[in-house]
C-alpha cells in the first residue's frame, strides 16, 4: 500500500467516508486540469467545492466532468492576476 493510499483510508476513518465513495483518480485528474488550467491554488479549493456539491447530491463523475471542462477551456478575464 502507497503512503498516499494509507493516508486516504486514515482520513476516511477519521471523518466517518466509506473508503469505496472515494474516487481518488477522479479527484486526482479534476486538480491537475484546475492546476494546470487556471492556478495551482485553485486545485484544492476546486476538489472542496466539488466535495460540497456531491454532499448536496451532485453525482461526482458529473461534477468533474463539468468542473474539467471549465478548467480545460478556461479563459482569464482582463486584468486578472494569478493568486
Amino acid at each position: 500500500m502507497t503512503v498516499l493510499e494509507e493516508w486516504i483510508d486514515a482520513v476516511c476513518l477519521e471523518l466517518g467516508i466509506d473508503r469505496d465513495d472515494v474516487d481518488r483518480d477522479l479527484i486526482l485528474d479534476l486538480a491537475r486540469e484546475v492546476a494546470h488550467g487556471v492556478a495551482r491554488p485553485g486545485a484544492p479549493l476546486t476538489a472542496y467545492l466539488l466535495g460540497l456539491a456531491v454532499g448536496r447530491g451532485t453525482p461526482a463523475r458529473d461534477g468533474a466532468a463539468r468542473l474539467t471542462a471549465m478548467a480545460e477551456g478556461w479563459k482569464p478575464g482582463p486584468g486578472s492576476q494569478d493568486s
